[in-house]
């Protein structure tokens, strides 16, 4: 029982400390640019009304799919231990192909071109 209230005291103390710290170390000095809000690189003191570039959207959807592949994929280790892990590998292999063919898909469109 003393090991632990050892160890709370002194996690609780070095929290508490760098905390402190942390609000004295920084050297705090703003200007325009720092303080204004930095939104996709476009100038945030122009109006809200501009055109956007659907281009932006367009690509930053296709890496939310892409990028949902890791979410798919991620049980497939504990898949092996199945008593069938070929249904596993075949599921991750369909996924894995159709994946593979909207990014040719995309790329043959030119849906992956920043600049035209």
């Amino acid at each position: 029982m003393n090991l632990i209230m050892m160890i709370l005291l002194i996690s609780t103390a070095l929290s508490v400390i760098l905390a402190l710290v942390s609000f004295w170390l920084p050297q705090m000095s703003p200007d325009a640019e720092k303080l204004s809000p930095y939104e996709c690189g476009f100038d945030p003191l122009g109006s809200a009304r501009l055109p956007f570039s659907l281009r932006f959207f367009l690509v930053a959807i296709l890496f939310l799919l892409f990028d949902l592949e890791i979410a798919l994929l991620l049980p497939l280790p504990w898949g092996n231990q199945l008593s069938n892990p070929t249904l596993t590998l075949l599921w991750a292999a369909t996924i894995l192909i159709l994946l593979t063919l909207g990014l040719i898909y995309e790329w043959l469109q030119g849906g992956l071109e920043w600049a035209e």
